[in-house]
């Protein structure tokens, strides 16, 4: 996604702080904003609860594999950084054929990215990738797993420890017209400015800051409560509204999603970019100061209580100083390659551990997570070796499983076979053979 796009599981991005590219955390890429909370008027109160609110999935246990025995670079900046280990052997890797097809589909989706990109890992180049992706746009669905097999191979990021949340397309009220309460959903404000801070001093090549012009100085751009107290009258185009500003806050954070309006029409809207303020967890604040126990860590038990206590709820989401702006989606929602991502397969990751666009392998605590993912987005809060965020799609099941979701195993990044072996003698990248 870009940010995010990120975030995470509501769960999991609140605990933490899951596409596309920016300067602070919130969503993910998916597709293409966020105000204050609820009121507790009575009459109101049925009005403004969480819209389709689905209880997190209980999660069926399983055991991961074990990672092979590696030591971790501490502060590695990048997979080749933290150093990589050829992983288990494909045989000890359980794949249902269901899941490497629909993996080998998004895979396919993939490869014109994979074959054309710098990977910023560090561990493979273009060149790669191009035998394992002209066999895969031929490859019948029913020979997914043993394409897998043949032309890519487990290699092992740092210790291998990984950790995944989830994320899915949200779906809230709205309005096209204000009312007392309601959620502006704003467009990119026309006084945000991005700086590319490589461009002044080859030691920020890569850092980004946005902000806006007052005078003569360049100062950071509104935060939250700014925002939601008036400042971007004339700056910013809205959308629609929201009719419930915490359900709101949580679309944000996804990146993406839907507002159905009150004439049953469908607005879709996606991230476009943020406010450049970093971006604070609230469900980490919210555990510190024991608002929230263990068994309300959850998008939804976040959710409820912020609707339970509205004023505090409105103080707490203000904390985070992050904003989101929106941009309306008129095609499939997309990942950080500008690419259609799919619910069950994408995943998002960190570009500087996981080439983008290439597979990964999860063995997680939890068998909903098990099974070949492809990195196909990135998100403002998923960052580091072996962290990931699940995509699950749009709709009540989706959000069931994204906002309970969070998975602790093992990672396995799917790299074109010999590539273990070149980064073990430390070769250059390029050039790799499948097996026979």
């Amino acid at each position: 996604m870009r940010y995010r796009r990120g975030v995470a599981a509501l769960a999991g991005a609140l605990a933490l702080s899951a596409c596309v590219g920016g300067v602070a955390p919130p969503p993910r890429v998916i597709g293409d904003a966020m105000p204050p909370p609820a009121r507790d008027r009575e009459g109101e109160r049925e009005q403004l609860r969480p819209y389709n609110q689905a209880e997190p999935r209980q999660p069926v246990a399983s055991t991961p594999i074990l990672p092979v025995p590696a030591v971790a670079v501490p502060g590695a900046a990048t997979a080749a950084q933290a150093g990589t280990t050829r992983g288990v052997d494909w045989d000890a890797l359980p794949l249902s054929p269901a899941n490497a097809a629909a993996a080998l589909q998004a895979f396919r989706l993939s490869c014109p990215s994979l074959v054309r990109r710098a990977d910023q890992s560090g561990l493979t180049a273009p060149t790669d990738w191009q035998p394992a992706c002209t066999v895969a746009a031929t490859t019948p669905a029913g020979q997914a797993t043993d394409f897998f097999r043949r032309y890519l191979e487990p290699v092992q990021v740092g210790d291998g420890r990984a950790f995944a949340t989830g994320y899915y397309i949200p779906e809230i009220r709205g309005a096209r017209e204000e009312r007392a309460g309601y959620a502006p959903i704003y467009a990119r404000p026309t006084d945000l400015i991005d700086v590319d801070l490589g461009a002044f001093s080859t030691d920020l090549v890569g850092k980004k800051i946005r902000g806006r012009v007052v005078g003569t100085k360049f100062v950071p751009y509104y935060d939250r409560t700014e925002i939601e107290q008036g400042a971007l009258s004339g700056r910013a185009r809205v959308l629609g509204y929201a009719v419930d500003p915490v359900e709101f806050f949580f679309l944000q954070v996804q990146g993406s999603g839907n507002v159905r309006m009150s004439d049953g029409s469908l607005l879709r809207i996606g991230y476009d970019t943020q406010n450049g303020r970093a971006y604070t967890g609230i469900g980490a604040l919210m555990r510190s100061r024991g608002l929230i126990g263990a068994g309300q860590a959850s998008m939804q038990g976040i959710v409820q209580w912020l609707h339970d206590h509205p004023d505090e709820g409105r103080e707490i989401m203000r904390e985070n100083k992050s904003f989101v702006f929106f941009r309306v989606l008129d095609g499939p929602p997309l990942g950080a390659l500008g690419l259609p991502v799919t619910g069950g397969v994408t995943v998002a990751a960190d570009p500087k551990f996981i080439p983008l666009g290439a597979p990964v392998f999860l063995s997680m605590d939890r068998t909903d997570a098990n099974g070949i993912w492809v990195a196909q987005d990135t998100g403002g809060a998923i960052k580091g070796a072996n962290r990931f965020d699940t995509f699950w799609g749009a709709g009540d099941e989706a959000r069931a499983i994204a906002g309970g979701m969070s998975a602790r195993g093992t990672a396995f990044l799917l790299l074109p076979v010999g590539t273990a072996d070149r980064l073990r003698s430390g070769g250059a990248a390029g050039g790799t053979t499948p097996r026979p």
